[in-house]
């Protein structure tokens, strides 16, 4: 179980920094190139110029980190976005406690003593702290509002954090949390802090984060990823306050963990554990894929350490840095989708009422920005692009509307550039093979598919959070749309129903809560294979073997990724507990108002109302309006009655039943939203069951049709040895080999997944392979068509000419990454 972990929560329109939060550098920070300081990595750089006081110099950049500087107030944007500072502070400035004998300073963070009382606590003081540093606000410059920040932060060093107090409860409080709200406040208060609290602070800091580089109440285990990164950040600030400059140092060599030879460095690829990967993955607490909120945070908290001591003694130098650069493009760009960071790659969090996907897209997004304030030229170009083409297409949650004034600073200057053009959506096919994550994304809609394996965590939980995520990792499929942003950001893991979600096959047992708690835990399945290959950049195949929690249920699925269709399928369902199984095909948000979606059932209109349910049996072809087309193939061994079953039904949850987290809890208000479910019923302890269905994001009913009638797509073989698919049109065939075996032509001498596409009239051949189980040393591939030569193959594969081409490919080692030739 990785350690105990968790994070504090700033609502939208609150200024300070914080791990969902922004973590953001001033408008005029800059990042120098790697180039300028022309020292060696690790080294002390000298100034650009002298500067007879560089703690103050850095300190003034990292207020105006947490302020945003000048801005133009009579700016609309600006406008809102201080109205939303001041709104926010101004409301705990009222509920603050000042009188002699409280026991905290808000009534719902009693007692302060508590380290998650203590930790939100100096969270809300930043927050009056950014709006008393702010002009504008009720609170600037205040007397009275500096007066009872100063006596407030003495009263919860003397009540609850102080050196003389040993951790208790969740580390994170103690040593990341409070420490960095605590930092930030002392930053924009400097020149009011009387110097013997300034230092009675900062010796608690100095006690519970002394370096970045190592659990404090666990000296034994280094610190890896975001932590990492928020530490370093804090021993920064720490430093300059103290100025002390061999902590600031310290500071900036624990972002290449110089102490550790670089064992821990924030620039490097990963093979295992914590980190990015060369593949686009990123890992935290050893197992969990966690690109959209601890990815997002050491992008962040990196990116702004970099900006903080730009230009100064303390200069980042690290060549390495470009490992950063390349995550822009690697790993944040595939999983963001018009500004939302897709849930598949949010753990937890996706249980968090303040931190939904807009919201870690928005932080995302802030990130990327402040990084391309240094970066190359034509990384930052790219970027600024990218980041243009994302705020404008959302208008469901406008990006302008969800940040502080720092980072709106940055997105407004690129907004109103005409040499930046709005980047298009990424386009093309991602598996991240290192986090057992799929990606494919069309110019319309995009889809993300959760697996887990051995290797990979099924889900997080802990500390109240995400209480029912149990089958968020059994290949839960997020279909994304373009015209309609909302699905999963709208109330939706509030309200849904936690046994149906979309994709997964599922045992209907009742699950009781997980995480409730104290710590965080993962589980982790025992199967091995979870994965797939890319063929082209363009189309994929992956598969998973569904080995269930707490149940006998057992079954292959497998998913085929090609152009504009998705085909899924599943085999070997097999369960004996005496209970229903179930494959989800879609649980789809409909929002608590709007116009109906029509379900349309082969031609036939059915009920719009309500509470309206019915058993569709042996149905071809589904449509919902607004959202695309459904289709139920025919293939050798499918029973006639593929046991369609549908839904409409009104849900009335809180954010509360999923998470009650100290700093993360949700309201228990009630939440309603209306859904329409299409599931297939396996029946009771099926033996040997199997499923297909066609996801048609997108398209109309006509077409729908059409595509049902047509069957461009063929399902070729979907039992328990192969699950494969052919798209003759296209000279696509694509296949998961659970054994040895042949379909379509194609023989293998192993488990693997292969996709094959032969050109038209004539053309080559493109092949793609993988050994997603990470079982086998090399697999054999015959190829169905003659092979006269190799165009390219990658140093892993060998291609046999002749009548009856062929591949070997040496998979071992590999980690379920793709192989490829191209064929002539």
């Amino acid at each position: 179980m990785p350690a105990p972990d968790s994070d504090s929560s700033v609502p939208n329109g609150s200024a300070g920094p914080s791990r969902r939060t922004l973590l953001t550098a001033g408008a005029a920070a800059a990042v120098v190139p790697w180039a300028a300081g022309g020292t060696a990595w690790g080294a002390t750089a000298p100034a650009a110029a002298e500067d007879p006081d560089p703690y103050e110099t850095l300190l003034a950049r990292a207020a105006e980190q947490l302020t945003g500087g000048d801005f133009d107030a009579a700016d609309p944007d600006f406008a809102a976005a201080l109205k939303n500072l001041d709104t926010q502070a101004s409301g705990w400035w009222r509920q603050l406690d000042r009188a002699a004998g409280r026991t905290a300073l808000w009534a719902d963070l009693s007692p302060a003593k508590d380290p998650g009382n203590f930790g939100q606590s100096y969270t809300r003081l930043r927050t009056l702290a950014t709006a008393w540093a702010t002009p504008g606000t009720s609170l600037s410059g205040g007397e009275e509002t500096l007066g009872t920040l100063l006596d407030a932060l003495r009263f919860l060093h003397a009540t609850g954090y102080h050196p003389g107090r040993p951790e208790s409860g969740n580390w994170w409080f103690w040593e990341i949390g409070a420490p960095r709200a605590l930092m930030d406040t002392c930053v924009l208060l400097r020149a009011h802090v009387p110097a013997d609290d300034l230092a009675a602070y900062t010796a608690t800091v100095a006690k519970f984060c002394p370096d970045p580089d190592r659990r404090t109440n666990t000296p034994s285990l280094s610190e890896t990823g975001a932590n990492r990164a928020d530490k370093a950040v804090i021993v920064a600030l720490r430093g300059l306050l103290a100025r002390d400059a061999a902590t600031v140092a310290l500071a900036r060599d624990g972002l290449s963990d110089l102490r550790d030879k670089g064992k821990n460095s924030l620039f490097q690829y990963v093979t295992s554990g914590d980190g990015f990967y060369e593949d686009g993955s990123f890992v935290q607490h050893g197992s969990v894929a966690y690109t959209g909120t601890y990815g997002s945070v050491l992008l962040g908290s990196t990116g702004q350490l970099i900006a903080l001591l730009a230009d100064s003694p303390w200069a980042v130098t690290d060549p390495e840095t470009s490992v950063l650069y390349e995550a822009v493009d690697r790993t944040f760009a595939p999983v963001v989708f018009d500004g939302l960071m897709m849930d598949a790659v949010r753990g937890r969090a996706i249980s968090r009422e303040k931190a939904r996907d807009h919201n870690d897209g928005a932080a995302t997004l802030s990130h990327i920005l402040q990084l391309a304030s240094g970066a190359p030229a034509d990384h930052a170009r790219r970027w600024r692009a990218m980041a243009k083409g994302w705020i404008r297409r959302n208008k469901n949650t406008p990006y302008l509307g969800l940040v502080g004034i720092p980072a709106l600073a940055r997105a407004k200057a690129v907004l109103d550039d005409a040499s930046v053009p709005a980047g298009d959506r990424l386009t093309g096919h991602f598996v991240f093979a290192d986090m057992d994550r799929i990606v494919h994304r069309r110019p319309g809609w995009a889809l993300a598919l959760s697996l887990s394996s051995r290797r990979i965590a099924a889900y997080e939980a802990g500390n109240g959070e995400n209480l029912h995520g149990w089958y968020t990792g059994d290949g839960m499929t997020y279909l994304y749309d373009g015209d309609d942003l909302g699905r999963f950001g709208d109330g939706f893991w509030a309200t849904v129903d936690p046994y149906r979600l979309p994709g997964t096959t599922v045992d209907t047992r009742v699950r009781a809560d997980i995480g409730s708690g104290a710590g965080t835990g993962t589980y982790r399945p025992r199967n091995a294979v979870a994965g797939g290959a890319v063929l082209d950049a363009r189309h994929g195949a992956a598969a998973m073997e569904l080995l269930a929690d707490g149940s006998t249920l057992r079954a292959r699925k497998a998913w085929f990724c090609l152009d504009n269709v998705v085909v899924a399928l599943g085999s070997g369902i097999t369960a004996s507990d005496g209970r229903t199984i179930e494959t989800v095909v879609d649980n789809r948000n409909l929002y608590v108002a709007g116009p109906t979606r029509r379900l349309t059932v082969d031609g036939r209109e059915q009920p719009g109302h309500d509470g309206w349910s019915a058993r569709l049996g042996d149905a071809r072809w589904a449509h919902l309006s607004g959202t695309g087309g459904y289709v139920f193939p025919r293939y050798p061994g499918r029973a006639a009655d593929v046991g369609l079953r549908g839904l409409r039904e009104v849900r009335v949850g809180a954010w509360r039943d999923i998470n009650t987290g100290a700093d993360t809890g949700g309201s228990a208000s009630p939440v309603t939203r209306r859904y329409l479910a299409l599931w297939l019923d396996h029946g009771v302890s099926p033996t040997d069951a199997s499923y297909a269905y066609v996801l048609l994001p997108g398209a109309s009913a006509a077409a729908t049709a059409a595509w049902a009638r047509s069957s461009p797509v063929r399902v070729v073989a979907n039992d328990a040895g192969v699950q494969a698919v052919e798209a003759r049109r296209a000279g696509l065939l694509a296949a998961h080999f659970w054994r040895p075996g042949r379909a379509g032509g194609l023989a293998v001498s192993g488990p693997c997944t292969v996709l094959v596409r032969r050109g038209q009239r004539g053309g080559g051949v493109s092949v793609a392979v993988a050994d997603p189980g990470r079982t086998e040393s090399t697999v054999d591939v015959e190829l169905p068509f003659p092979v006269r030569g190799v165009v390219r193959a990658d140093d892993s594969v060998s291609v046999r000419v002749g009548k009856r081409g062929g591949l070997t490919v040496r998979v071992g080692g590999s980690r379920g990454h793709t192989h490829g030739a191209e064929l002539r």
